[in-house]
Protein backbone atom coordinates (compact mmCIF):
# COMPACT_ATOMS: atom_id res chain seq x y z
CA UNK A 1 0.00 0.00 0.00
CA UNK A 2 1.41 3.37 -0.99
CA UNK A 3 0.49 6.56 0.81
CA UNK A 4 0.13 9.52 -1.52
CA UNK A 5 -0.70 13.18 -0.89
CA UNK A 6 -3.87 14.16 -2.74
CA UNK A 7 -5.62 17.47 -3.24
CA UNK A 8 -9.26 16.63 -2.58
CA UNK A 9 -11.19 19.89 -2.81
CA UNK A 10 -10.35 23.59 -2.84
CA UNK A 11 -8.60 24.68 0.33
CA UNK A 12 -8.37 21.21 1.88
CA UNK A 13 -5.58 18.65 1.93
CA UNK A 14 -5.62 15.15 3.30
CA UNK A 15 -3.78 11.88 3.04
CA UNK A 16 -5.42 9.14 1.07
CA UNK A 17 -4.29 5.52 0.94
CA UNK A 18 -4.72 3.53 -2.22
CA UNK A 19 -3.54 0.20 -3.55
CA UNK A 20 -0.85 0.23 -6.21
CA UNK A 21 0.46 -2.89 -7.86
CA UNK A 22 4.17 -3.21 -8.68
CA UNK A 23 3.30 -3.09 -12.36
CA UNK A 24 1.55 0.26 -12.05
CA UNK A 25 3.17 2.71 -14.46
CA UNK A 26 4.93 5.88 -13.31
CA UNK A 27 2.41 8.00 -15.17
CA UNK A 28 -0.48 6.18 -13.49
CA UNK A 29 1.05 6.83 -10.08
CA UNK A 30 1.36 10.53 -10.80
CA UNK A 31 -2.14 10.67 -12.23
CA UNK A 32 -3.38 9.64 -8.79
CA UNK A 33 -2.40 13.13 -7.61
CA UNK A 34 -4.11 16.34 -8.63
CA UNK A 35 -1.16 18.05 -10.32
CA UNK A 36 -2.76 21.43 -10.83
CA UNK A 37 -1.76 24.51 -8.92
CA UNK A 38 -3.19 24.70 -5.38
CA UNK A 39 -6.70 26.15 -5.19
CA UNK A 40 -6.83 29.77 -4.16
CA UNK A 41 -9.47 32.12 -2.88
CA UNK A 42 -10.42 34.58 -5.68
CA UNK A 43 -10.75 37.31 -3.06
CA UNK A 44 -7.19 36.75 -1.77
CA UNK A 45 -5.92 39.82 -3.57
CA UNK A 46 -8.64 42.09 -2.18
CA UNK A 47 -7.34 45.06 -0.24
CA UNK A 48 -3.84 45.00 -1.75
CA UNK A 49 -4.31 45.67 -5.46
CA UNK A 50 -0.69 46.84 -5.71
CA UNK A 51 0.51 43.22 -5.81
CA UNK A 52 -0.71 40.79 -8.51
CA UNK A 53 -3.17 38.12 -7.47
CA UNK A 54 -2.39 34.38 -7.56
CA UNK A 55 -2.12 32.67 -10.95
CA UNK A 56 -5.17 30.88 -12.38
CA UNK A 57 -5.41 27.07 -12.00
CA UNK A 58 -4.78 26.54 -15.72
CA UNK A 59 -1.78 28.30 -17.22
CA UNK A 60 -2.38 31.28 -19.47
CA UNK A 61 0.47 33.61 -20.35
CA UNK A 62 0.12 37.01 -18.69
CA UNK A 63 3.35 38.56 -20.00
CA UNK A 64 3.20 41.81 -21.92
CA UNK A 65 4.75 41.85 -25.41
CA UNK A 66 7.75 43.66 -23.90
CA UNK A 67 8.26 40.94 -21.30
CA UNK A 68 7.78 38.20 -23.90
CA UNK A 69 10.63 39.82 -25.84
CA UNK A 70 12.73 40.14 -22.67
CA UNK A 71 12.15 36.48 -21.79
CA UNK A 72 13.20 35.47 -25.30
CA UNK A 73 16.38 37.55 -25.14
CA UNK A 74 17.47 36.87 -21.55
CA UNK A 75 15.97 33.46 -20.75
CA UNK A 76 15.88 31.76 -24.17
CA UNK A 77 12.12 31.38 -23.76
CA UNK A 78 10.29 30.91 -27.06
CA UNK A 79 6.52 31.41 -26.72
CA UNK A 80 5.81 28.91 -29.47
CA UNK A 81 7.85 26.24 -27.62
CA UNK A 82 6.93 27.18 -24.05
CA UNK A 83 4.46 24.37 -23.33
CA UNK A 84 6.59 21.87 -25.22
CA UNK A 85 9.49 22.73 -22.92
CA UNK A 86 7.27 22.35 -19.85
CA UNK A 87 6.17 18.93 -21.07
CA UNK A 88 9.80 17.91 -21.62
CA UNK A 89 10.64 18.80 -18.01
CA UNK A 90 7.52 17.01 -16.78
CA UNK A 91 8.54 13.88 -18.69
CA UNK A 92 12.03 14.01 -17.16
CA UNK A 93 10.54 14.16 -13.66
CA UNK A 94 8.23 11.22 -14.34
CA UNK A 95 11.08 9.17 -15.78
CA UNK A 96 13.99 10.08 -13.50
CA UNK A 97 12.18 10.83 -10.21
CA UNK A 98 8.92 8.85 -10.30
CA UNK A 99 8.54 8.92 -6.51
CA UNK A 100 8.93 12.68 -6.16
CA UNK A 101 5.76 14.25 -4.80
CA UNK A 102 5.71 17.58 -6.56
CA UNK A 103 3.38 19.79 -8.50
CA UNK A 104 3.63 19.13 -12.23
CA UNK A 105 1.35 21.88 -13.55
CA UNK A 106 2.61 24.26 -16.23
CA UNK A 107 2.54 27.32 -13.97
CA UNK A 108 4.78 25.71 -11.36
CA UNK A 109 7.32 24.09 -13.69
CA UNK A 110 7.75 27.28 -15.70
CA UNK A 111 9.30 28.93 -12.65
CA UNK A 112 12.17 26.44 -12.70
CA UNK A 113 12.67 26.59 -16.46
CA UNK A 114 12.86 30.39 -16.42
CA UNK A 115 15.22 30.42 -13.44
CA UNK A 116 17.62 28.18 -15.39
CA UNK A 117 17.11 29.69 -18.85
CA UNK A 118 15.18 26.69 -20.15
CA UNK A 119 18.02 24.24 -19.58
CA UNK A 120 16.08 21.06 -18.76
CA UNK A 121 18.82 19.38 -16.72
CA UNK A 122 19.55 22.45 -14.62
CA UNK A 123 15.83 23.08 -14.10
CA UNK A 124 15.34 19.53 -12.83
CA UNK A 125 18.32 19.90 -10.48
CA UNK A 126 16.86 23.14 -9.17
CA UNK A 127 13.52 21.41 -8.53
CA UNK A 128 15.29 18.64 -6.59
CA UNK A 129 17.25 21.23 -4.61
CA UNK A 130 14.01 23.08 -3.90
CA UNK A 131 12.53 19.98 -2.26
CA UNK A 132 15.86 18.92 -0.68
CA UNK A 133 15.95 22.24 1.16
CA UNK A 134 12.70 21.38 2.89
CA UNK A 135 14.04 18.03 3.98
CA UNK A 136 17.39 19.39 5.14
CA UNK A 137 15.92 22.20 7.22
CA UNK A 138 12.67 20.94 8.78
CA UNK A 139 12.61 23.67 11.42
CA UNK A 140 12.10 26.20 8.63
CA UNK A 141 9.47 24.35 6.65
CA UNK A 142 7.40 22.63 9.32
CA UNK A 143 4.01 24.32 9.71
CA UNK A 144 5.17 27.08 7.36
CA UNK A 145 2.39 29.64 6.97
CA UNK A 146 2.12 33.43 7.31
CA UNK A 147 0.45 33.45 10.73
CA UNK A 148 3.52 31.73 12.23
CA UNK A 149 5.84 34.58 11.15
CA UNK A 150 3.54 37.52 11.87
CA UNK A 151 5.80 38.60 14.74
CA UNK A 152 8.73 38.91 12.31
CA UNK A 153 6.84 41.23 9.99
CA UNK A 154 5.32 43.19 12.87
CA UNK A 155 8.84 43.84 14.15
CA UNK A 156 9.82 45.30 10.78
CA UNK A 157 12.54 42.78 9.91
CA UNK A 158 11.30 42.56 6.33
CA UNK A 159 8.73 43.88 3.93
CA UNK A 160 8.27 44.34 0.19
CA UNK A 161 8.11 47.85 -1.22
CA UNK A 162 4.83 48.34 -3.10
CA UNK A 163 6.37 50.00 -6.15
CA UNK A 164 8.63 47.94 -8.45
CA UNK A 165 11.73 49.61 -9.87
CA UNK A 166 11.90 50.84 -13.52
CA UNK A 167 13.00 47.33 -14.57
CA UNK A 168 9.82 45.85 -13.09
CA UNK A 169 11.61 44.25 -10.13
CA UNK A 170 10.02 44.22 -6.68
CA UNK A 171 12.29 45.27 -3.81
CA UNK A 172 12.62 42.90 -0.85
CA UNK A 173 13.53 45.22 2.03
CA UNK A 174 15.40 43.73 5.00
CA UNK A 175 16.33 45.47 8.26
CA UNK A 176 18.48 42.99 10.25
CA UNK A 177 19.06 45.52 13.03
CA UNK A 178 15.40 45.29 14.04
CA UNK A 179 15.96 41.72 15.25
CA UNK A 180 17.64 40.88 18.55
CA UNK A 181 18.62 37.28 19.43
CA UNK A 182 16.46 37.33 22.56
CA UNK A 183 13.37 38.32 20.53
CA UNK A 184 12.90 34.95 18.82
CA UNK A 185 15.07 32.33 17.03
CA UNK A 186 16.93 33.46 13.91
CA UNK A 187 15.25 30.68 11.94
CA UNK A 188 11.96 32.62 12.16
CA UNK A 189 13.57 35.30 9.98
CA UNK A 190 14.43 32.64 7.41
CA UNK A 191 10.83 31.38 7.47
CA UNK A 192 9.52 34.89 6.79
CA UNK A 193 11.99 35.39 3.93
CA UNK A 194 11.04 32.07 2.36
CA UNK A 195 7.31 32.75 2.51
CA UNK A 196 7.93 36.17 0.97
CA UNK A 197 9.93 34.63 -1.88
CA UNK A 198 7.18 32.07 -2.49
CA UNK A 199 4.66 34.87 -2.88
CA UNK A 200 6.95 37.09 -4.95
CA UNK A 201 7.68 34.36 -7.49
CA UNK A 202 4.03 33.74 -8.35
CA UNK A 203 3.62 36.56 -10.91
CA UNK A 204 5.21 35.80 -14.27
CA UNK A 205 6.63 39.32 -14.31
CA UNK A 206 8.86 38.44 -11.34
CA UNK A 207 9.96 35.20 -12.96
CA UNK A 208 11.26 37.20 -15.91
CA UNK A 209 12.43 40.42 -14.22
CA UNK A 210 13.79 38.98 -10.98
CA UNK A 211 13.91 40.88 -7.70
CA UNK A 212 16.19 43.36 -5.93
CA UNK A 213 17.18 43.14 -2.27
CA UNK A 214 17.71 46.23 -0.12
CA UNK A 215 19.22 45.65 3.33
CA UNK A 216 19.57 48.41 5.92
CA UNK A 217 22.18 47.37 8.48
CA UNK A 218 21.46 50.20 10.92
CA UNK A 219 21.65 48.91 14.49
CA UNK A 220 23.44 45.66 13.64
CA UNK A 221 25.98 44.75 16.31
CA UNK A 222 27.94 41.74 17.53
CA UNK A 223 24.87 39.89 18.81
CA UNK A 224 23.17 39.85 15.40
CA UNK A 225 26.36 39.39 13.39
CA UNK A 226 27.61 36.34 15.26
CA UNK A 227 24.28 34.63 15.96
CA UNK A 228 23.59 32.70 12.71
CA UNK A 229 27.16 31.50 12.18
CA UNK A 230 28.52 30.02 8.94
CA UNK A 231 26.48 26.80 9.17
CA UNK A 232 23.17 28.68 9.01
CA UNK A 233 24.59 31.28 6.63
CA UNK A 234 25.60 28.51 4.26
CA UNK A 235 22.11 27.02 4.33
CA UNK A 236 20.44 30.37 3.64
CA UNK A 237 22.80 31.18 0.77
CA UNK A 238 22.41 27.68 -0.68
CA UNK A 239 18.63 28.00 -0.73
CA UNK A 240 18.70 31.45 -2.34
CA UNK A 241 21.33 30.55 -4.94
CA UNK A 242 20.62 26.94 -5.77
CA UNK A 243 17.33 25.96 -4.15
CA UNK A 244 14.74 28.52 -5.16
CA UNK A 245 13.48 29.53 -8.64
CA UNK A 246 14.01 33.27 -8.36
CA UNK A 247 16.54 35.62 -9.98
CA UNK A 248 18.21 37.99 -7.50
CA UNK A 249 19.52 40.79 -9.68
CA UNK A 250 21.11 43.03 -7.02
CA UNK A 251 21.72 43.21 -3.27
CA UNK A 252 21.98 46.80 -2.05
CA UNK A 253 23.50 47.27 1.41
CA UNK A 254 23.11 50.60 3.22
CA UNK A 255 24.24 51.93 6.58
CA UNK A 256 26.60 49.00 7.00
CA UNK A 257 28.74 49.30 10.16
CA UNK A 258 32.43 48.46 10.30
CA UNK A 259 31.45 45.02 11.53
CA UNK A 260 29.87 44.28 8.14
CA UNK A 261 33.30 43.31 6.81
CA UNK A 262 33.23 40.41 9.23
CA UNK A 263 29.63 39.55 8.34
CA UNK A 264 30.44 39.50 4.63
CA UNK A 265 33.50 37.36 5.36
CA UNK A 266 31.09 34.71 6.71
CA UNK A 267 28.82 34.88 3.67
CA UNK A 268 31.22 35.40 0.77
CA UNK A 269 32.81 31.91 0.70
CA UNK A 270 29.39 30.47 -0.11
CA UNK A 271 28.50 32.98 -2.83
CA UNK A 272 29.01 32.26 -6.50
CA UNK A 273 31.17 34.82 -8.27
CA UNK A 274 28.25 36.31 -10.19
CA UNK A 275 26.19 36.74 -7.01
CA UNK A 276 29.10 38.24 -5.08
CA UNK A 277 29.49 40.85 -7.84
CA UNK A 278 25.86 41.90 -7.34
CA UNK A 279 26.47 43.10 -3.78
CA UNK A 280 26.55 46.91 -3.74
CA UNK A 281 27.72 48.69 -0.59
CA UNK A 282 26.43 52.26 -0.26
CA UNK A 283 27.29 53.14 3.34
CA UNK A 284 25.24 56.18 4.37
CA UNK A 285 25.38 57.68 0.86
CA UNK A 286 21.72 57.92 -0.22
CA UNK A 287 22.73 59.40 -3.57
CA UNK A 288 24.63 56.20 -4.30
CA UNK A 289 21.54 54.18 -3.35
CA UNK A 290 19.31 56.34 -5.57
CA UNK A 291 21.50 55.58 -8.57
CA UNK A 292 20.51 51.93 -8.19
CA UNK A 293 17.01 52.20 -6.71
CA UNK A 294 15.27 55.42 -7.78
CA UNK A 295 13.66 57.74 -5.25
CA UNK A 296 10.20 57.04 -6.72
CA UNK A 297 10.43 53.49 -5.34
CA UNK A 298 11.85 54.28 -1.91
CA UNK A 299 9.97 55.45 1.20
CA UNK A 300 10.48 58.91 2.65
CA UNK A 301 12.83 57.59 5.32
CA UNK A 302 15.40 56.75 2.63
CA UNK A 303 15.17 59.95 0.64
CA UNK A 304 12.39 58.59 -1.54
CA UNK A 305 9.06 59.96 -2.70
CA UNK A 306 6.86 56.87 -2.20
CA UNK A 307 5.46 57.95 1.16
CA UNK A 308 6.04 56.58 4.64
CA UNK A 309 7.20 52.98 4.99
CA UNK A 310 4.10 50.82 5.50
CA UNK A 311 4.90 47.52 7.20
CA UNK A 312 1.29 46.37 7.23
CA UNK A 313 0.80 46.21 3.46
CA UNK A 314 2.98 43.16 2.82
CA UNK A 315 1.77 41.52 6.01
CA UNK A 316 -1.80 41.72 4.67
CA UNK A 317 -0.71 40.20 1.36
CA UNK A 318 0.73 37.16 3.14
CA UNK A 319 -1.98 36.72 5.74
CA UNK A 320 -4.67 36.81 3.05
CA UNK A 321 -2.91 33.79 1.48
CA UNK A 322 -2.82 31.69 4.65
CA UNK A 323 -4.93 28.87 3.21
CA UNK A 324 -2.91 28.84 0.02
CA UNK A 325 0.30 28.25 1.97
CA UNK A 326 -1.31 25.55 4.10
CA UNK A 327 -2.15 23.64 0.93
CA UNK A 328 1.32 24.19 -0.46
CA UNK A 329 3.45 23.29 2.57
CA UNK A 330 1.37 21.07 4.88
CA UNK A 331 2.01 17.94 2.84
CA UNK A 332 3.92 14.69 3.35
CA UNK A 333 7.66 14.69 2.78
CA UNK A 334 8.02 15.15 -1.02
CA UNK A 335 11.35 13.27 -1.03
CA UNK A 336 10.13 10.15 0.75
CA UNK A 337 11.37 7.22 -1.32
CA UNK A 338 13.48 9.44 -3.60
CA UNK A 339 17.14 8.49 -4.07
CA UNK A 340 19.26 11.63 -4.43
CA UNK A 341 22.87 11.89 -5.63
CA UNK A 342 25.59 12.00 -2.98
CA UNK A 343 26.48 15.56 -3.99
CA UNK A 344 23.23 17.26 -3.06
CA UNK A 345 22.66 20.83 -2.02
CA UNK A 346 23.30 20.39 1.70
CA UNK A 347 26.10 18.37 3.23
CA UNK A 348 24.22 18.04 6.52
CA UNK A 349 25.60 17.66 10.00
CA UNK A 350 28.98 16.35 8.86
CA UNK A 351 29.79 19.83 7.56
CA UNK A 352 28.99 21.50 10.87
CA UNK A 353 32.36 20.72 12.46
CA UNK A 354 34.30 22.24 9.60
CA UNK A 355 32.03 25.29 9.57
CA UNK A 356 32.43 25.75 13.31
CA UNK A 357 36.21 25.79 12.89
CA UNK A 358 35.81 28.41 10.20
CA UNK A 359 33.48 30.39 12.46
CA UNK A 360 36.05 30.59 15.25
CA UNK A 361 38.46 32.29 12.86
CA UNK A 362 35.83 34.62 11.46
CA UNK A 363 34.52 35.55 14.88
CA UNK A 364 37.89 37.01 15.76
CA UNK A 365 37.57 39.15 12.63
CA UNK A 366 34.16 40.33 13.81
CA UNK A 367 35.52 41.46 17.14
CA UNK A 368 38.42 43.19 15.41
CA UNK A 369 36.07 45.07 13.05
CA UNK A 370 33.74 45.95 15.91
Amino acid sequence: MLIKGVYVRPGRFKLNAYLASPSESMADQHESIDLRSPPVDPSAAAGHSWFPGPPPPMYSCTLTPELVHKAREELQEKPEWRLRDVQALRDMILKEQPNLRTRLDDTFLLRFLRARKFDYDRALQLLLNYHAGRKAWPEVFQDLKPSTVKHVLDLGFLTVLPQPDPSGRYVLFLRPGKWKPNDYPFVDNVRAIYLTLEKLIQPEETQVNGIVILADYSGVGMSQASNPGPFLAKKVVSILQDGFPIRIKAVNIINEPRIFKGIFAIIKPFLKEKMAERYLLHGSDLRSLHRNIPRSVLPDEYGGTAGQLDLSAWLRVLLDCEEEFIVEFCQPDPLEGVVLPDSMLFEGEQARGQDDDTFRGLRSQLYYCY
